[in-house]
C-alpha cells in the first residue's frame, strides 16, 4: 500500500529532479515495510505527505529547472514514414540521374560556406555540433508567373532562367524546380545556402534554430496567396518533388517530421512573432511528396521557446496553420500548469531560453567564419 501513495506521490511532481529527490528520500521508508511486514501504514504517512508540499515548492522556486527542460515535442498525430531507398545510376557533366527517375541539373551548381551548426536537445542541457543535414524546408520563388500555356512557352523559358540566374547569385536555395519540373541544383548540399533566416523547428529530440545551416532549401518556382489550400504547382513539378524528397530523405536519412514549410518555421525575433514570412502557409502538397501532413503539427516556435501568433499571421496563414499555431498554445498552456506557473510566465522563460541559444548559435557562427 505505501508503494502505491509513493507512486501517487511521486506522480504530482512533474519536474524529474523534485521527483527524484522525492523518491530518493521515501525509498528509506519503502525498504523498513519491506522488512517488517507488521509495520502499520500510519506510520508512513505523516513523513511521505511531509515530502510531497517540500518537493512542490523546490519545483516552484526553481525558475531555471523549468526553464531547462522545455515542454516535450507533442506526439505525431501520423505515423513516421521511412525514406526510400534511391540510388545514382549516373553523373555526367551537367547532369545526375537517379533510380527513380529523378534528374539533377547540376551546371548552375554553386559554393557557400560549408555547412555547420548546433542542434539542442529537446530535454535540455549541452548542445551538439553538426554538419549533416537534419531536414528540408520547402519555398516558393514568389516571382513573376506567367499561364502555363502552350503559347507562354517563350515568356515561361525566360521568365525561369532569369529566376535561376538570380537565385545562384544571391545562393537562396539548394535546389529550385521550375514549373516545367526541372530540378537544378543551386548550392552544393555540403554548403549552407540562405533560405530559412530566423525560423525554429523541432522533433521529438532536437530543437534547432535558423534552419540555413541546419535543413535543406527546396523551392518551386510558384507563388501562394493568403488561404490557399491547393497547390499551384505543375503536375511535373509535383512529381520531381516527390523524387527529389526521396533522393534526400534517402541519402541524409531525414524523418518525414522534419520536412516542412517556410510558413511554419519563419519567426520574428525583434517581436516574438511567429510566421515572418507565409510561403507554402496552407497549401503545400504533403502527401504528393510522399510525406506525412505536417501541418497538423503544434508549431515549434510557439510550445517551445513562446513565439506568439498573431491575427495578421492567422489571417494570412489560413486554416491549416492557424490550428496549428492554436494547438501550439493549448500545448504551451497545460505544460505551464504542469509546472505551476502561469502560461505568461512560462511564456516569459521560453522567451529567455531562445534568447540565450540564439545568443549561443550567432556566437558558434561568428567563431567559425573568423
Amino acid at each position: 500500500m505505501s508503494q502505491v501513495l509513493v507512486g501517487w506521490c511521486a506522480g504530482r511532481i512533474p519536474d524529474p529532479v523534485g521527483r527524484l529527490r522525492f523518491l530518493r528520500a521515501a525509498a528509506p521508508a519503502i525498504e523498513a515495510q519491506t522488512d517488517r511486514r507488521g509495520l502499520r501504514l500510519s506510520y508512513l504517512l505523516p513523513p511521505l505527505l511531509l515530502l510531497l508540499p517540500i518537493s512542490l515548492l523546490l519545483l516552484r522556486n526553481s525558475q531555471a529547472t523549468v526553464a531547462a527542460i522545455p515542454t516535450p515535442r507533442p506526439p505525431l498525430v501520423m505515423p513516421e514514414k521511412g525514406p526510400v531507398e534511391v540510388w545514382l545510376v549516373e553523373q555526367r557533366d551537367g547532369s545526375e540521374t537517379y533510380s527513380n527517375g529523378l534528374r539533377i541539373e547540376t551546371s548552375e551548381a554553386v559554393s557557400n560556406h560549408a555547412r555547420a551548426y548546433r542542434a539542442f536537445p529537446a530535454g535540455g542541457g549541452a548542445a551538439v555540433s553538426r554538419t549533416q543535414p537534419a531536414g528540408i524546408v520547402f519555398h516558393t520563388t514568389e516571382s513573376l508567373q506567367a499561364p502555363f500555356e502552350a503559347r507562354q512557352n517563350r515568356t515561361l523559358t525566360r521568365i525561369g532562367e532569369s529566376l535561376l540566374e538570380y537565385v545562384r547569385r544571391k545562393r537562396a536555395y539548394h535546389y529550385l524546380i521550375d514549373r516545367f519540373g526541372r530540378v537544378y541544383r543551386v548550392v552544393k548540399e555540403e554548403d549552407a545556402a540562405n533560405h530559412a533566416g530566423h525560423s525554429v523547428w523541432a522533433d521529438d529530440q532536437w530543437l534547432y534554430l535558423n534552419l540555413n545551416e541546419s535543413f535543406l532549401g527546396i523551392s518551386f518556382e510558384a507563388e501562394t496567396q493568403s488561404g490557399d489550400t491547393e497547390s499551384r504547382l505543375s503536375a511535373a513539378q509535383l512529381r520531381s518533388g516527390a523524387m527529389l524528397v526521396e533522393m534526400l530523405r534517402n541519402r541524409y536519412g531525414i524523418r518525414g517530421s522534419n520536412c516542412v514549410t517556410h510558413g511554419q518555421v519563419s519567426v520574428n525575433p525583434s517581436n516574438m512573432l511567429a510566421g515572418y514570412h507565409v510561403d507554402w502557409a496552407s497549401s503545400f502538397p504533403f502527401q504528393s511528396m510522399g510525406l506525412m501532413d505536417n501541418y497538423a503539427e503544434p508549431l515549434p516556435a510557439v510550445w517551445a521557446f513562446g513565439f506568439e501568433a498573431d491575427k495578421a499571421f492567422l489571417h494570412d496563414a489560413g486554416p491549416r496553420l492557424g490550428a496549428s499555431a492554436s494547438a501550439a498554445e493549448q500545448s504551451l498552456a497545460e505544460a505551464a500548469h504542469r509546472a505551476g506557473l502561469s502560461p505568461n510566465t512560462y511564456r516569459k522563460m521560453l522567451r529567455k531560453q531562445y534568447r540565450s541559444r540564439l545568443s549561443e548559435l550567432n556566437h558558434t557562427l561568428t567563431e567559425d567564419s573568423e
